[in-house]
């Protein structure tokens, strides 16, 4: 019987090689961030002139590939990403980049009955003593979901890939189409500085967070300014879409004790070798949100940021009027989650202004979002809204008081103008306003 070793020196290839397997007119999931086989996609782009049709379809790209930014490659080889991030939107004028915002536990149907992928492509560890290739601490989200139907699987080993643990997490050398060979350094989440005002609110919901809490939290310097608070805390654990820098920082100063199970980690290169030492429980985004599951752990703690919210607590989290900044990712999911969990609570977070380009400052809370504000979470669903000036809990709140308690977090040089705009929409009476 063959050894995985002479399996593997079969299906070995050059780049080059690797990538003439892909073929016009198929759809590709290229493994997002940092499980981006990043010298196989640059291969697949130099025969840019020889395909047409190829979708490429991967989520939050960390690397600025040609493809994204030339319009030469439309038609050709398309991006579609299914989490809208900063590359992509620096990208995004050039005209190859297609935006898909969804849920991220719905990511697998999406690439098997939406997008149709019958191609992945990956990044992958060396193989272990056994001939498996481990997709990493990003890859783990979709790769192994969509390696159980996808009739090409072209990997790329990188010695710099961790080993994980978890579920669909591997792949053997014997399951691969073939694969090729190029180490490269993991590329890192850059960290946004922390605000006076991230701080502020972090002080506000610190309290609020007890010991024996499970944790979701997502990206941003909010998140920082709440992670990196929880020092004094005790016996946490997490349940999260993504492991995060802070993360790591608790666990090892031991204040995370309990199980740390997430879909994914992204962040520095401590992170990426924490992860691989495996410590958390990586599973794929499809189970990881699914807010039934999420629900299990009493206590559950979710902190997002958002946007934009209306006085009735409807939240944007993806818009800037129509320009798309961000996709739904797992927030709704989260505050469902947290809804249903004995215990459970979830913030949904945003400065109360924010400066325009032409330097006027404006409120965040207003009477209804800007028109081509998204919906991101429906007040129906909202637990608690946080600015720097307080929390508004409006779990199940009726109308009158949800935008008392909006008003009363909003900035005070516009709270005037949202109780004069409140009445004149008769969401509050005149009585009410004497009380916010």
């Amino acid at each position: 019987m063959e050894n995985w070793k002479e399996i593997y020196e079969k299906k070995r290839v050059s780049l080059q090689q690797a990538a003439a397997l892909l073929k016009s007119g198929d759809r590709c999931w290229v493994g997002p961030c940092s499980a981006a086989p990043i010298q196989l996609v640059e291969a697949i782009e130099a025969r840019v002139d020889e395909l047409h049709d190829v979708d490429l379809v991967t989520g939050m790209t960390l690397y600025p590939f040609h493809y994204l930014q030339s319009p030469d490659s439309i038609g050709k080889i398309n991006c579609h990403t299914i989490f809208y991030g900063a590359v992509e939107r620096a990208c995004y004028k050039s005209g190859n980049v297609g935006v898909n915002s969804v849920p991220l536990a719905h990511i697998a149907n999406t690439l098997k009955k939406v997008y149709h992928v019958n191609t992945l492509l990956a990044d992958v560890s060396a193989p272990d003593e056994d001939g498996y290739l481990y997709f990493g601490p990003m890859g783990v989200a979709a790769n192994g979901e969509v390696a159980e139907y996808a009739g090409k699987i072209i990997v790329q080993v990188n010695k710099y890939q961790p080993k994980t643990s978890g579920t669909k997490h591997r792949i053997h050398v014997s399951k691969v189409t073939c694969l090729c060979e190029y180490d490269h350094e993991l590329p890192e989440l850059p960290q946004p500085e922390v605000s006076e005002v991230d701080k502020k609110i972090a002080e506000l919901i610190l309290p609020r967070i007890r010991d024996g809490s499970c944790l979701q939290i997502g990206l941003g310097g909010l998140a920082n300014a709440v992670g990196y608070g929880l020092g004094d805390k005790k016996n946490l654990s997490v349940h999260t879409e993504m492991f995060t820098d802070s993360m790591v920082w608790l666990a090892k100063k031991g204040v995370i004790t309990g199980r740390m199970f997430a879909a994914f980690g992204l962040g520095n290169r401590e992170l990426y070798e924490f992860v691989g030492q495996g410590g958390v429980e990586l599973c794929p985004i499809s189970f990881v949100n699914d807010p039934n599951e999420i629900a299990k752990n009493d206590n559950f703690v979710s902190i997002n940021a958002c946007l934009m919210a209306d006085l009735t607590g409807q939240v944007c989290s993806e818009t800037l009027g129509h320009y798309m900044y961000s996709s739904t990712g797992g927030q709704l999911e989260y505050v469902k989650g947290a809804s249903m969990s004995k215990g459970g609570q979830s913030f949904l977070c945003l400065p109360s202004t924010i400066q325009k380009k032409d330097g006027s400052v404006s409120s965040t809370i207003t009477l209804e979002l800007p028109a081509g504000e998204i919906v991101t979470t429906p007040r129906s669903e909202v637990m608690n809204i946080v600015t720097e000036y307080g929390i508004a809990e409006l779990h199940d709140q009726p109308v009158r008081e949800r935008v008392k308690r909006m008003i009363g977090i909003a900035h005070p040089d516009f709270r005037a103008e949202l109780i004069k705009q409140a009445l004149g929409a008769d969401l509050i009476r005149p009585c009410d306003a004497a009380t916010i």
